[in-house]
């Protein structure tokens, strides 16, 4: 049995498996900031046509290498929202 890790260390291509052991499909990117140590959650890919869907920091569950466990089975993950890339920030110059 592998020993639990940091998010910091969750990488693309990941496999990500509901809390029933059954495969959801791999972690396309994790949503942070790592410079102040804050994990928003993960995007997961689907498949090859299938949009990658949001999971919230609050579902995941555990995080081995290779393998990110979340707290919801596939029902519910498939009632999740597809990720939405956010808005570019813009800088705004104090006047």
């Amino acid at each position: 049995m592998a020993d639990p890790v940091s998010w910091y260390l969750i990488e693309r291509g990941w496999e990500v498996v509901g809390s029933d052991g059954e495969t959801l499909g791999k972690v396309e990117e994790t949503v942070g900031d790592s410079t102040h140590d804050i994990f928003d959650g993960l995007t997961v890919a689907t498949g090859l046509l299938g949009k990658a869907r949001y999971v919230p920091a609050e579902l995941v569950g555990e995080i081995v290498e290779g393998r990110v466990t979340l707290t919801i089975d596939r029902q519910r993950f498939e009632q999740l929202d597809d990720y939405k890339e956010p808005p570019p920030t813009e800088e705004v110059e104090a006047p």
